[in-house]
């Protein structure tokens, strides 16, 4: 299929074609992890579907017209771009890649209409100084051949939000050239979910594994709209050194609409802790696997998902740990490394932070996945 790349089909020669969300997706899946199942949809799909409408010129000129310095005027052409995006037709074989993909994808899942995430990962989030984070669209518990499709177009719209187009401006990235890869994958229905650094990013401290979590999908955490709980793991021993159990408030979960949307958390589990002490060092040890194939500190997103384990999950039992995402961590690791002294720690300590202490640049891998 000219348009679609398995995750499991990922190579290096796919990364300009498909994102940086959709390259994690398929080089961790093709490194072994557990990571849910999907395909990308390539950039060239939304430069077909936009150059087969004969939009490109119009879309150019909308966002070019419009004064940066004038928020009504971008939101004005935003609407007016989102609008044209998310309404053009799209090529019939451009369609049926989609769909037939989306339909093996159930056939896989053995399951009708299996559920999906629909996420933008579009080029322009690749380049070395951008920050794109928040800018383009994503949609959960999306079902359907037409749903999807549909929400793939708004993903593409989401190329034109206001923020977006004003953070190209500021950053005088070129409309030229500007596309978007879209992410298809089955939805995992976690108990509960967070992000995971390996290393504390209170301090740069590259021996421990810092998580946060809270109940349900992940969304919560990200978007700062709960206090998580925090846990620390030594990677040496691979114990939980601390423990801050917060008041968790709300939830995104499955409500009866088929949404995932915020709800209150029952009373019963708002003060307890989101995870075991087992399923923290889970967490940790799939974090530190994501670390060791990358060679340097990941920022990663998890889900603890109920059920039996998928192959290569970590954790036993009902529930194990799948990877939804990981990212270089961007802070300290563009710090140049503490001295023991400067870090108020013991000589000791400084050994055993340098023996964790992952790679500076990623080392060679093999691009025949």
């Amino acid at each position: 299929m000219g348009h679609i790349v398995w995750f499991e089909h990922y190579t290096h020669a796919h990364r300009p074609a498909v994102g940086g969300k959709n390259a994690s997706l398929g080089e961790l899946t093709c490194a072994g992890l557990p990571v849910p199942p999907g395909f990308a949809v390539t950039a060239a799909a939304y430069m077909r579907a936009r150059d087969a409408a004969a939009l490109t010129g119009e879309l150019a000129s909308l966002v070019g017209a419009a004064d940066p310095d004038r928020p009504e005027a971008v939101a004005d052409a935003g609407r007016k771009a989102r609008e044209l995006v998310a309404s053009m037709p799209l090529p019939a074989r451009l369609g049926d890649e989609v769909r037939e993909a989306y339909e093996a994808l159930c056939e896989r899942c053995s399951a009708a209409d299996v559920p999906v995430a629909v996420r933008s990962s579009a080029t322009c989030e690749d380049r070395p100084d951008a920050s794109f984070a928040g800018g383009h669209d994503s949609y959960l518990w999306i079902r359907g051949t037409d749903d999807v499709l549909r929400h793939l177009r708004r993903c593409w719209a989401s190329l034109f939000t206001d923020r977006a187009i004003c953070y190209r401006r500021q950053m005088g990235y070129p409309e030229a050239g500007l596309a978007m890869s879209v992410v298809v994958q089955k939805m995992v229905q976690p108990r509960a979910a967070g992000v995971a650094f390996t290393l504390n990013p209170r301090d740069g401290d590259r021996s421990q594994v810092a998580i946060d979590a809270s109940w349900g999908f992940g969304e919560a955490v990200v978007s700062g709209e709960v206090n998580p709980d925090n846990f620390l793991v030594d990677k040496v021993i691979g114990e939980v050194g601390r423990r801050v159990v917060s008041h968790k408030a709300i939830e995104y979960r499955l409500t009866g609409a088929n949404r995932v949307e915020p709800a209150p958390v029952d009373e019963a589990r708002r003060d307890v802790p989101s995870l075991t002490d087992e399923e923290v060092k889970a967490v940790a040890a799939l974090a530190r696997q994501a670390e060791k194939h990358y060679g340097c500190p990941q920022d990663v997103e998890w889900a603890l998902e109920d059920g039996p384990p998928a192959a290569g999950a970590a954790g036993q039992g009902p529930s194990t740990v799948v990877l939804l995402q990981s990212r270089p961590e961007t802070v300290w690791s563009r710090k140049p490394p503490r001295t023991a002294a400067a870090a108020g720690r013991s000589y000791m300590d400084s050994i055993v932070s340098t023996l964790v202490a992952p790679l500076h640049a990623a080392r060679p891998r093999n691009d025949s996945h």
